[in-house]
């Protein structure tokens, strides 16, 4: 079916949701319709600002919309989503895709089956530094990767481990560039600030292939947002907070001429700064949403891709906390396991 003007609901009006309405409010072939917030206050105050009404009840908005954000508290996702399923409503669901692994699972194979768009909001696969970096990199041969996701504590937030709150961003990113199977995850993390994980570093070993090394922190009095490649041939580094990226590669040694001989000093590498183009990636995600509804299009990022993704968190995760893995140093109360590949099947 060809949709003239789409009309769109948001479910959860909080900090990020409020972004989706301002994002779809500003979009010319899309109608706000309303929005639906258990805080009654809240989702009050942002409908009166976007002129549209308000919904206690998320599911008498669905009976007006073709499509919605679901941008609610991770363990209200499944209920949620299967509710627009059920009314067979397109969906962008904010990551990660459910609270638990089994709730995950089959929440994407509800969405394999139903007619709808579904997709998932890893937003950073929207970052134009990060689509900048895919193409860069589209033919080279990656050895390995390395992430840095750093930000200074925040209260909010810290009841979940920092895997699952800033590590499961790059670990989408480095699935996506790395596309193999996993053979091993060494994963090592500890609580510093709360009683959760609040500084993680993982290893991801592919098969025959590149390692990724994930660092994920928010006890750190810097915001970074930082991927470094390593590749035969340049050196790739990309800044997704500020949005450039630098190619280091190898200078070729000039000759004397008439001589069979090299000259006596070391050339500095060439290095090409990029330019990126200025775009938001959370109206460049939206966008895609809108065109894969309209086309019925794939969307960038499926359930598929997002339970892929939350499955290595999980699994990370496991290694900080599972008993049986454990190699403590009391000294410090640090904890290094690694997960054997028989975990990893399902990844």
């Amino acid at each position: 079916m060809v949709l003239n003007r789409l009309r769109v609901g948001v479910i959860g009006v909080g900090r990020m949701g409020e972004r989706h309405c301002r994002v779809y409010a500003n979009m010319p072939t899309i109608d706000l319709v309303g929005v639906s917030d258990r805080g009654v206050e809240r989702g009050r105050a942002i409908a009166d600002a976007y002129d549209v009404p308000f919904f206690e009840e998320y599911g008498d908005l669905l009976e007006r919309v073709d499509a919605v954000s679901i941008v609610t508290p991770t363990d209200t996702h499944f209920a949620v989503a299967a509710d627009c399923l059920r009314q067979q409503v397109h969906i962008l669901l904010e990551k990660p895709l459910a609270h638990t692994l089994a709730e995950a699972r089959k929440l994407a194979e509800l969405a394999e089956r139903a007619p709808v768009v579904f997709q998932v909001g890893h937003i950073e696969r929207f970052n134009p530094a990060f689509l900048e970096l895919e193409a860069i990199l589209q033919d080279m041969d990656v050895v390995g990767l390395a992430a840095q996701r750093l930000s200074p504590f925040d209260t909010s937030g810290t009841d979940a481990d920092v895997v699952y709150d800033l590590m499961i961003h790059d670990i989408d990113l480095a699935l996506t560039l790395l596309p193999r199977e996993l053979s091993h995850i060494q994963a090592t993390g500890r609580a510093a600030r709360t009683t959760a994980v609040d500084y993680a570093v993982a290893t991801l070993s592919l098969a025959d292939g590149p390692i990724a090394s994930l660092t994920a922190s928010r006890i750190t009095e810097q915001k970074v947002r930082l991927l470094e490649v390593t590749t035969l041939g340049a050196y790739v580094t990309a800044d997704l907070l500020n949005k450039s990226i630098r190619v280091y590669r190898r200078a070729i040694p000039e000759f004397i001429s008439g001589q069979q001989r090299p000259l006596r000093y070391r050339q500095e590498n060439l290095v090409e700064c990029i330019q990126i183009p200025t775009a938001e990636p959370l109206h460049l995600e939206l966008q895609d949403f809108v065109r894969c509804v309209r086309d019925n299009g794939r969307p960038k990022v499926s359930a598929t891709e997002a339970l892929r993704a939350l499955t290595v968190a999980s699994t990370i995760s496991d290694c900080i906390h599972a008993p049986e893995w454990e190699r403590h140093d009391r000294r410090r109360g640090d904890v290094a396991v690694t997960a054997p590949a028989s975990r990893l099947a399902a990844v």
